[in-house]
């Protein structure tokens, strides 16, 4: 039963607890559309300011008066409009959801005020591992905030844009593939869909005749989806959702944090040279040149509420006009069929040609693929240890000695390490492997003429043993998710989503997240990880031990023992790991502690003597390891 709990554990960690490959952070985000706001005429500016005082009619005690926040005291309970894009597709799964998660919810608040913190640590960061250690600490904190954080990643493929097809593959060929139903859901599709809705309902509000109400409702509809069209639009200019457009989540996930962090040259489709980086790593220029887009885009919508473009067709059947879509992107793998107007894509192209040209489908010409460690993998590790004892089996012998040791362990497990970032770890493995043991440089007596003889008088003898070694992230309890498996995934999938999503990010209590430092990658794993050492199995261990002879004689007789030890990892130091291709290695070292347990003591020799009990053995030690993976 433990052996299937533990096998449907990983295969549920590798397919719903995600990679999250997201775009432009929350913030920027924000600071996109900001900008993209304050780009507007004068005239334009004050119309989308009059509609927004209209839309949030009934809502003011959650939205700001203002298109944008200006940051006083009153108004940090309030959500502003150049915030909805933030909130859609990352922390919501369509507009209906969006507007509901912005006017209702209570979460959305706290995600708010730890995107403004993030920026602020963003801003402060004066190295890599500083900008590590934000995300971090705001990943952690944006899921505890909002549960749905991590699971609703498990469909993130929309994010990322389509491949070009060659070289000679046009802008309007490119589009119209995009959008072509049964091809993978991508961000250009998600953005015409949503926007053809908010120009359509533009277009209804500008020739309709409507009651106050009906307009706060149409308008509040609209502005939803165009928030969540912009979403996606500023996907675009995001190195790593242009170049990592195919190949498995391993590859997609590496090649994203690959190229948004050391940037991706490429053109534009009107043929502009232009760097891209992208999440945590935006420049000022990438703001710039990605507020320019949603500008145009805003301005689109604008025009269609003074009727100066008139859509009167909706891209899918039944459309709400008083409520936001719900097209729901987490549902749904590939483009459906949609009926995108002949106008509408007459008015993208202008926008979409200062857009960069996403990389090279697999193939001649394509950009170099990275991975990152996700996945089933087979690995070997190697490692040298040194034990403190606090004293050894016998009753009297409380005096502490060392022992050293090497070991080698073959490995097969699943990778998740990054899920969140680079401080999450869902590593998962089942290991075998063998000890080989020095004795203890305690001898049998506390004198030194026992520690002359070495291992011959040695208080613990030199010494193997098979070992079992079991790591398993857990949510709140060591093992918590191994037990629980086999039910909650029958009886409560969504429930053991979310407990292995945040179990991969350091646990409810994110005391086991990574941190990032200039000299490499501390970790508290304490829980995660049990190493058993099944010491005498093959041959039993003999020592001289403690006994008493028939006339209470005290003396020392040899006698022979098997023993259980019960070893707990507690801190990981990591100096370096490297990954390329399908393989990784790393050294690390570790702190743990344990208990030694001794049973089944016999008599060598047929003497008439009785051993004293042997009492257990609590020791600390550290072990200096190089592990190896080939990810299947």
């Amino acid at each position: 039963m433990k052996k299937t709990a533990f096998l449907i554990l990983l295969n549920l960690i590798i397919t719903s607890s995600p990679s999250l490959t997201y775009c432009w952070i929350f913030p920027e985000h924000r600071d996109i559309t900001r900008a993209a706001v304050e780009k507007l005429s004068p005239d334009q500016r004050k119309l989308l300011e009059n509609l927004w005082k209209m839309a949030i009619a009934g809502s003011e005690g959650r939205l700001t008066p203002e298109l944008i926040n200006n940051g006083d005291v009153a108004s940090r309970h309030l959500i502003d409009f150049v915030s909805w894009p933030s909130i859609s597709g990352d922390h919501s799964i369509s507009s209906r959801d969006m507007l509901n998660i912005v006017l209702k919810s209570d979460w959305i608040l706290k995600v708010s005020e730890i995107a403004n913190d993030l920026k602020i640590e963003l801003s402060e960061a004066d190295s890599r591992d500083d900008v590590l250690n934000a995300l971090r600490d705001s990943d952690l904190r944006f899921q505890r905030a909002d549960p749905e954080y991590a699971s609703r990643a498990g469909h993130n493929d929309v994010h990322f844009l389509c491949s070009v097809s060659g070289t000679t593959q046009t802008l309007s060929a490119y589009i119209i593939n995009s959008l072509t139903e049964g091809v993978p859901l991508n961000a250009l599709g998600v953005y015409m869909l949503y926007h053809q809705l908010a120009l359509y309902k533009a277009s209804y509000f500008a020739t309709a005749s409507l009651t106050i109400e009906e307009k706060t409702q149409l308008l509040l509809s609209a502005l939803a989806d165009e928030a969540f069209a912009i979403h996606f639009l500023e996907d675009f200019t995001a190195a790593g959702h242009a170049a990592g457009v195919w190949g498995d989540p391993s590859q997609k996930k590496g090649s994203h944090d690959y190229y948004n962090e050391h940037g991706i040259q490429t053109t534009t489709w009107e043929g502009v040279p232009i760097i891209l980086v992208g999440d945590a790593w935006i420049r000022d220029e990438d703001i710039e040149k990605t507020a320019i887009l949603v500008k145009m885009s805003l301005e689109q919508v604008l025009n269609a509420f003074t009727g100066t473009i008139n859509i009167n067709s909706a891209p899918l059947d039944s459309v709400n006009l008083f409520s936001p879509a719900d097209f729901n992107i987490s549902k749904v793998d590939f483009m459906p069929p949609l009926k995108i107007d002949s106008t509408v894509i007459a008015m993208a192209i202008p926008i979409l040609t200062i857009t960069p040209v996403p990389a090279l489908a697999k193939g001649l010409g394509e950009l170099p693929r990275f991975r990152s460690e996700l996945g089933f993998f087979i690995g070997l590790s190697a490692s040298l240890s040194g034990t403190v004892v606090s004293r050894s089996f016998g009753p009297s012998q409380d005096y502490p000695g060392v022992i050293s040791g090497v070991d080698a362990t073959i490995k097969f497990g699943v990778g998740l390490d990054g899920v969140l970032s680079e401080s999450s770890d869902g590593l998962a493995f089942l290991g075998v492997g063998y000890k080989r043991e020095s004795g203890a440089t305690s001898g049998i007596l506390d004198l030194p003429e026992t520690k002359a003889y070495g291992n011959l008088l040695s208080s613990i003898p030199a010494r193997s043993s098979i070992n079992i070694k079991l790591r398993c992230p857990f949510f709140l309890i060591p093992g918590d998710l191994i037990f629980t498996t086999p039910f909650l995934s029958w009886m409560a999938p969504e429930t053991l989503e979310k407990m292995a999503a945040f179990a991969a990010n350091g646990g409810l209590i994110p005391w086991q997240a990574g941190i990032s430092t200039s000299i490499g990658r501390f970790q508290f794993i304490f829980g995660r990880e049990v190493d058993v050492q099944l010491f005498g199995l093959n041959t039993r261990d003999v020592a001289f031990h403690e006994g008493l002879s028939p006339n209470n004689e005290r003396g020392f007789v040899l006698a022979s023992y098997k023993s259980t030890r019960i070893e707990f990892p507690i801190l990981e130091y990591r100096p370096f790991r490297t990954f390329a291709a399908d393989q990784s290695s790393k050294l690390f070292i570790q702190f743990y502690g344990g208990v030694d347990i001794p049973y089944d003591v016999e008599l060598v020799e047929n003497l008439d003597f009785k051993l004293k009990d042997l009492q257990n053995l609590w020791y600390i030690g550290f072990r200096l390891a190089f592990d190896w993976r080939y990810y299947l």
